[in-house]
């Protein structure tokens, strides 16, 4: 055994034995010790550390208030739905959670219930319905709905340059706990290739594919607040996620129409699509 590897982790987890919160001390502890035992597993080199900080480094500069690349790294790493998992409501009954995305922004324009989320996001308009209810099968009133998606080219509104919200908004559910929205039938896309994450997937030849899907954010008092998406059935990459979020229960079929939007649609088209999604939240004391 060769004692001063072994003396200076116990050196190192010493250093933080009198961290005074005891769940970060627990987690410190653990950090040590797993990343001292994968240095010595894979025999890293110190021009391969060197690398790993440039890297995180790269991470860090390209990041802004509307792209993290940091939460992007942890969902190709499995990181992100590892702690989804560990994280999931306890109750069957409750609607599963996925990965949150780098793409989410706070303060998304209000809609009115059956309105259309704002901005001129290109695509063939798709209605989302459904209701939300509570594990125990009570509807759920003025449940915040946040949504945001990709548009037919696969891009985010803050993927534009000089464009304001388009694909993103919120509203409530209403007094029987019931809900509608317009949008745009989103398109699979590929994550950012273009920074540290991007080339990282490259270099282990990895597709950077995620497959057609909207975001919901659902809240309520009294709730456990839902992070998830729905995903489009048949999409070519459902089996093949780049940030392996899908779940059986998150598919949906969306049903086409070759004819005119209804006559209350906010949204003139000849065609357009519907799927059904009804939240169903776990009580934040269970």
């Amino acid at each position: 055994m060769d004692i001063a590897k072994e003396t200076l982790t116990e050196q190192v987890l010493d250093a933080f034995s009198e961290t005074p919160s005891p769940r970060l001390r627990e987690i410190m502890t653990s950090l040590v010790t797993h990343l001292h035992s994968f240095a010595r597993e894979v025999k890293l080199t110190e021009q391969e550390w060197a690398v790993a900080v440039q890297f995180l480094k790269q991470t860090g500069d390209i990041t802004t208030d509307k792209r993290q690349e940091f939460i992007l790294l942890s969902d190709v790493l499995g990181l992100s739905m590892t702690v989804v998992e560990i994280n999931a409501p306890k109750d069957s009954r409750a609607t599963e959670s996925t990965v949150f995305g780098p793409f989410f922004v706070e303060g998304s324009p209000e809609v009115l219930n059956g309105g259309t989320l704002p901005g001129e996001a290109p695509g063939i308009p798709l209605l989302i319905s459904g209701t939300v209810t509570s594990v125990d099968g009570s509807i759920v009133p003025g449940a915040l709905i946040e949504i945001w998606e990709a548009d037919q080219q696969g891009r985010y509104d803050v993927e534009y340059l000089d464009q304001g919200s388009a694909g993103r908004g919120h509203l409530y559910s209403d007094q029987t706990g019931n809900y509608s929205v317009w949008c745009v039938k989103p398109s699979y896309y590929s994550i950012p290739t273009d920074g540290p994450v991007g080339r990282l997937l490259s270099s282990c030849n990895r597709s950077p594919m995620r497959p057609a899907h909207v975001h919901f954010k659902v809240s309520a008092p009294g709730y456990k607040t839902l992070v998830t998406h729905i995903f489009e059935k048949g999409d070519p990459y459902i089996d093949s996620d780049a940030v392996f979020g899908v779940k059986d229960s998150l598919v949906r079929a969306f049903k086409y129409h070759a004819d005119p939007a209804p006559e209350n649609s906010p949204l003139a088209a000849n065609e357009w699509f519907e799927t059904e999604f009804s939240p169903v939240l776990q009580k934040a004391e269970s």
